[in-house]
């Protein structure tokens, strides 16, 4: 958004000037740069740096003159080679973070906004730097955020210059666009002055043929921006963006202008009264469906961050009660601006203070909650200016790789898909050895373990026993475990395997879906049997089945979550067949499962194996297959806990 981005920033080159008591003792890349000529700026810098002339503070002069032309991205190893040159730039570190982020380094540039956040002196800064190093962390999880929206350059308007923010003229239906195709180079980025095209295309579906025609020359002004133009509903009244001349008799700041269709002829643009603000710059205006309401961007002072949304009430033809700021559902510590209203009256923006892709995205308040629209409408450039040509889509701008230009118009057709984001919902329980009831456990770190067994988070439980983990939207197997002395270690899994609804059934653009999990803590006691589950052998047999080994795989699991502890693992027949026999059985089927678990690693010393027989029954006297079964059983007991 080069030269967009200008529309706005402007005025800063104009301050400069005019700031500018004297130029002695300056070079002439200072001089440039004090003017806000960067791009001549940064060949003369770039001349001296190689020469091995003050180095440091040129590179800083190189990444700066890159920042205010708002080509950030290209300004990261300046900034770095600066830093590490040793420049005395207190400031350098919070703009270094916003190369790095513009470039898709999210966790690099959050290192860099919580070190300025930390030590740097600029209060504004740093209180933006806490902002943004927190939206670096979670722009990484929007990176797997992709709906299945469609997106296609407009090359039938694009062309090597800028073209961007597009609106449609209501009784015509042309589409109008900024360009700076015919405009003379404008010193802050060499790139053409901005004027106002309309087009009526030849197919208006698909948005191809036609010519392209500039604006009548009441509108469009030869040395300054003009762009962003929007319509009242019944076409007779324009308002658009337009810049200083770059001149110190010029006007101080970006603007908002309204021209009247009169007489068949769109009279002189005025400045609109009691909406723009002297010593701010005012930008991107939209009307709303009714053409009663007017949103537009402003750097007033007042606001939460650099630009913010405003909107102003049409109190007559060209009359507007003064401004209310759209608060902070909206509005940042970053930039927000280019809003728009879909058809259904959605409120749509650009900003760069929310998580995002980049630099700038485009969301939408959906139902109060600011939403990122995702890739492929948003990409690490800039995205902005949403226009709705119907309730499916529309033209966007954007200076993503790929382009004609530094800023291009693509169409957009918004089929979203529907995303999901899984939550483990966990609760730790302590039982009751006695009872078998369980009641929550406060204050109980958990750990989430990846399929590979790697550790992902940890936490601890609430004073309900309740704990949360977000989980990754692909879908995954995970394991949870609690460990808390003189307790087996708590363990469970959870898989998001088949467990995503389908789209028809998820009520909102994005969806929490929470899997409930369970960790019980219960207390180690010596001595005391513990049933091991579903270890079966066939008739006569002690050699261990497959099903049989897959139990057995979870008491090696508990031998390794509790390493102190030692137990007896014993086998129990029924009382069916001789006593010897049954007593040399059940001896050799304990063997055969302790030689399983000892196979899995196990230290040999920290399990024996014992045979009882028929003499420990649990059910005396049994007489029906369940009563035997239950006699046949395995169980193992802790002998003893390891100091």
């Amino acid at each position: 958004m080069r030269n967009a981005i200008l529309m706005w920033t402007a005025v800063g080159s104009a301050t400069l000037l005019a700031g500018c008591a004297t130029t002695g003792g300056l070079s002439k890349a200072d001089k440039r740069f004090e003017r806000g000529e960067y791009e001549s700026a940064l060949t003369l810098y770039k001349a001296e740096v190689a020469k091995g002339k003050n180095v440091a503070q040129g590179n800083y002069r190189i990444a700066e003159s890159y920042r205010l032309s708002n080509r950030v991205e290209q300004a990261e190893p300046y900034y770095k080679a600066a830093i590490d040159g040793g420049a005395r730039k207190a400031d350098a570190g919070y703009y270094y973070g916003l190369a790095l982020r513009a470039n898709g380094k999210f966790e690099e540039a959050a290192e860099q906004f919580s070190k300025y956040a930390d030590v740097g002196s600029n209060r504004t800064l740093t209180a933006q730097a806490e902002a943004e190093a927190k939206n670096a962390r979670a722009s990484k999880d929007l990176l797997a955020m992709r709906t299945n929206s469609t997106v296609m350059p407009l090359d039938e308007l694009n062309t090597p210059a800028s073209e961007f923010g597009t609106t449609r003229i209501p009784d015509t239906k042309e589409l109008v666009f900024a360009s700076g195709r015919e405009g003379k180079p404008f010193p802050g980025n060499g790139e053409g002055f901005n004027d106002l095209y309309a087009v009526r295309f030849a197919d208006d579906r698909q948005l191809t043929g036609g010519t392209v025609r500039k604006l009548e020359p009441a509108i469009n002004s030869a040395n300054r921006h003009e762009a962003s133009a929007t319509y009242s509903p019944d076409g007779k009244m324009l308002v658009f963006a337009r810049s200083n001349d770059g001149s110190k008799k010029g006007l101080l700041s970006v603007d908002l202008w309204i021209s009247y269709f009169r007489e068949n002829a769109w009279t002189e643009p005025e400045i609109i009264r009691g909406v723009n603000s002297s010593t701010a710059d005012e930008f991107s205006p939209v009307f709303s469906a009714d053409g009663q309401t007017l949103y537009f961007a402003s750097t007033r002072k007042g606001g939460f961050g650099g630009s913010d949304l405003y909107k102003a009430t049409m109190e007559g033809p060209g009359r507007f009660a003064a401004p209310e700021n759209l608060g902070d559902k909206v509005n940042t510590v970053g930039n927000e601006s280019f809003p728009a209203i879909s058809p259904e009256g959605v409120l749509y923006f650009s900003s760069d203070g929310h998580p995002g892709l980049g630099k700038l995205d485009i969301f939408k308040l959906d139902k109060g909650q600011v939403q990122n629209l995702g890739s492929p409408i948003n990409s690490p450039g800039d995205d902005f200016a949403p226009f709705f040509l119907d309730r499916e889509g529309g033209v966007f701008s954007s200076n993503r790789a790929g382009g004609k230009g530094s800023d291009d118009l693509y169409r957009f057709r918004e089929n979203t898909i529907k995303l999901v984001f899984f939550v483990a919902d966990g609760t730790v329980v302590e039982r009751n050895n006695q009872t078998g009831t369980t009641t929550p456990v406060s204050n109980q770190p958990v750990t989430l373990f990846g399929t590979n067994g790697q550790q992902l988070q940890s936490t601890t439980s609430g004073p309900d026993g309740k704990f949360l983990f977000k989980l990754d939207s692909a879908a995954a197997t995970y394991s949870l475990t609690a460990n808390r002395d003189g307790y087996f270690t708590a363990r469970n899994s959870l898989t998001t395997i088949g467990r995503k609804p389908a789209q028809d059934l998820l009520p909102d653009p994005v969806n929490e879906v929470r899997i409930p999990v369970t960790l019980t803590l219960t207390k180690i006691v010596k001595n005391k049997a513990i049933v091991v589950d579903n270890i079966f052998y066939d008739y006569d047999k002690s050699n261990i089945r497959p099903d049989a080994a897959l139990e057995l795989d979870k008491l090696v699991e508990t031998l390794n979550d509790n390493p102190r502890i030692t137990i007896e693992l014993s086998s129990h027949t029924d009382s069916r067949g001789k006593d010897a026999y049954n007593q040399a059985l059940s001896q050799r089927r304990a063997q055969s499962a302790v030689d399983y678990i000892i196979s899995k690693g196990i230290d040999p010393s920290r399990i024996t194996a014992k045979g009882y027989g028929e003499s420990r029954p649990v059910v005396p006297n049994a007489k029906t297959e369940e009563q035997y079964q239950r006699n046949r059983r395995t169980e193992f007991k802790v002998t003893k806990i390891a100091q």
